[in-house]
């Protein structure tokens, strides 16, 4: 073998590990990038899942008030409802004892 060809075989040796380095360098590129893009999204839908959790709280509270104000409007009126009763009572029995 001479000088000659064994520096071409040299050569063309090199120049396949630098193109396999290369491709290994773009494909590690390529994936660390779709990594962090994933990772990115992932953290998005778990902040969109916070948000989504903390309005729901909110209106649960805000249903629980409702109800409660609820609760305590309908004691009010069953409250004036029977001392309208009583209060029609005592007029009946006051009309019949005026008859």
């Amino acid at each position: 073998m001479t000088s000659a060809s064994a520096d071409e075989a040299l050569g063309v040796l090199v120049g396949a590990v630098a193109a396999a380095g290369f491709f290994s360098l773009l494909i590690v590129i390529v994936w660390q990038v779709a990594a962090t893009w994933r990772a990115r999204m992932l953290a998005a839908r778990e902040q969109q899942y916070k948000d989504l959790a903390a309005r729901y709280a909110q209106l649960l509270e805000d249903t629980v008030e409702l109800q409660r104000r609820t609760a305590e409007e309908q004691r009010q009126t069953l409250d004036e409802l029977t001392q309208t009763r009583l209060a029609v009572g005592s007029m009946e029995k006051m009309m019949r004892e005026i008859e």
